[in-house]
């Protein structure tokens, strides 16, 4: 029984997760639309900052022991957990913005990557934008992938075999890698972004995950930064880092931070969100 409570949630706990994966939604919306060249990565915490608490929610990232921050943005070589500050986007730069939202003491987390702009350098644009696209796709083949999946290890099967099929020979970070989401951010079970032999806990209604693959175009190998957060690539490979909180229900499966449900997502897999009733 302990095993049930910690990984699966009520119907009525589920519908209290929607407010916050609407809420990250909004924040991660209006932090994209900022991106530009010029624009610092401390601007881009602010306005994701601004929407979180202007919809009453907290940001969970500020939850997280020694972490004041709202956002955690990552550019080119950092690929994940990037302190924003006073760094001054460049063209060309490969962004990812990692945000979450705690509404009532229910948690959201998701993230997104952009490319910034750079007529003058179109080769590294469209490889940034490649690696950002396959990572992408890779998210939504794994949360497709969970609508049918009987254990948790499917997703990162999914994940994998998307990243392979693009033939761009890509990394996937081994030591970072997704979690079930609820009353905490991070919860059980782990969700890993690629083939395990132990697929882990069954899917059934009730669980929520956080599906977050992070792809680098290089070498997987990473360290940590001397600010004790930010992880980055030995050797200078870009990176690339999606993420949604997904539920799953009665009726199906719904992208909690995700507009739509994950309509346009998962469109091109044949399979349909249902709303959480």
């Amino acid at each position: 029984m302990g095993l049930r409570r910690s990984l699966y949630k009520s119907p009525a706990q589920l519908r209290a997760m929607i407010e916050p994966g609407r809420i990250t939604a909004a924040a991660l919306d209006r932090a994209r639309r900022l991106v530009a060249p010029g624009v610092t990565t401390a601007e881009l915490d602010a306005v994701a900052d601004e929407v979180i608490r202007a919809r009453g929610a907290e940001s969970n990232f500020q939850l997280v022991r020694g972490y004041r921050h709202t956002t955690c943005i990552s550019v080119n070589d950092q690929v994940v957990h990037g302190i924003p500050g006073d760094r001054v986007l460049e063209p060309g730069d490969i962004v990812s913005i990692d945000a979450g939202a705690q509404f009532r003491g229910w948690n959201g987390d998701s993230a997104i990557t952009i490319v910034v702009p750079d007529p003058s350098r179109p080769d590294i644009v469209a490889a940034r934008t490649r690696l950002s696209e396959v990572t992408e796709a890779s998210l939504w083949a794994g949360i497709a992938a969970l609508a049918s999946a009987r254990r948790v290890g499917e997703i990162g099967d999914a994940v994998q075999t998307t990243i392979e099929a693009s033939g761009e020979g890509y990394g996937i970070l081994r030591d970072y890698v997704g979690h079930g989401i609820g009353r905490r951010m991070h919860e059980g079970p782990t969700v890993f972004n690629y083939r395990v032999a132990d697929l882990g806990p069954e899917v059934k209604p009730g669980l929520c995950l956080a599906i977050e693959p992070m792809v680098v175009a290089g070498s997987e190998a990473t360290f940590v930064e001397d600010d004790d957060w930010t992880v980055s690539t030995v050797d200078g490979g870009d990176g690339s880092h999606w993420e949604h909180s997904v539920a799953v229900h009665a009726d199906g499966i719904w992208v909690l931070t995700a507009e739509d449900g994950g309509a346009a997502g998962l469109a091109p897999f044949g399979v349909t969100p249902a709303p959480i009733a």
